[in-house]
């Protein structure tokens, strides 16, 4: 490894579905330590820019080096949890198990494909399953808990493989504003720990608590530090009318609460 290589380097990734470009010359780069939240509308390219960075697709041009090196060479000190949507919940596996899988990056090579999970892995996966408040859930099968439950299982993963860099495709979606904060903290406390994290999200309301952002739709409109990037402007060019929509849509769902909320204390009375 190169002393000072940032874990993330990409350059100009550009990819295309049936000739029509998803992904335009994205190029970005991450340093150790950092957390970076990537954002902007479906189909802006999110989830390709990973697979692609990941060599789960093939980009049409552009690079990308993990700690100044192919993917291949470096896999093992990467984690990624996708989406909960592209897991197979039906699979026959605990979550003990799922955790024990993140020990098998560490077994990669001409006889690693073969060889079992032994004492010290089972160790570092039990010590995970704790740090994420799952231990008492390691004998149930994965389909058993909630989303929630599910995307601890995956962090949780990621912490048994002893990864240096995560990569984690929208980890918030679909949970409460507890469990959010929650997880929000559990990755919060890898980053100051020296894991440098990748997190695809949607709520732009935690923004500020990220050291870069990057600012997606099918182009990179900004990346940097929250502060500086984050303006009307670039969230327009992101968002373009979506954002107002939402915007609209959320106050239209908060008005709603209240009046379920003085419904409620009127009929107390």
């Amino acid at each position: 490894m190169q002393p000072d290589a940032p874990p993330i380097d990409a350059h100009d990734l550009t990819v295309a579905y049936d000739a029509r470009p998803v992904l335009r010359s994205a190029s970005f780069t991450l340093k150790q330590g950092q957390m970076l939240s990537v954002v902007g509308p479906n189909g802006a390219g999110k989830s390709t820019l990973l697979k692609a960075m990941l060599g789960l697709i093939t980009p049409d041009y552009g690079t990308v080096r993990f700690f100044g090196k192919p993917i291949d060479a470096v896999r093992p000190r990467i984690a990624y949890v996708p989406q909960i949507e592209a897991v197979d919940w039906d699979f026959p596996i605990t979550v003990a198990e799922v955790v024990l899988m993140g020990r098998y990056a560490n077994h990669r090579g001409l006889a690693g494909w073969f060889k079992r999970p032994g004492a010290q892995d089972r160790r570092l996966a039990t010590a995970a399953l704790d740090r994420v408040g799952m231990t008492a859930f390691a004998t149930r099968h994965i389909r058993q808990l909630s989303g929630g439950q599910q995307r601890r299982v995956f962090l949780a993963r990621a912490l048994c493989q002893g990864a240096d860099l995560l990569l984690l495709d929208e980890p918030f979606a679909g949970v409460d504003t507890k469990t959010e904060a929650t997880l929000f903290a559990l990755i919060n406390e890898m980053s100051t720990q020296g894991k440098t994290v990748l997190i695809v999200n949607h709520d732009l309301q935690i923004l500020s608590k990220f050291d870069q952002v990057l600012m997606l739709n099918q182009r990179v409109v900004a990346y940097g530090p929250p502060d500086r990037v984050v303006t009307d402007d670039n969230l327009a060019a992101t968002y373009g009318g979506r954002l107002t929509l939402l915007e609209e849509a959320d106050q239209r769902l908060a008005e709603r609460r209240n009046e379920r909320a003085h419904l409620a204390r009127t009929a107390e009375h």
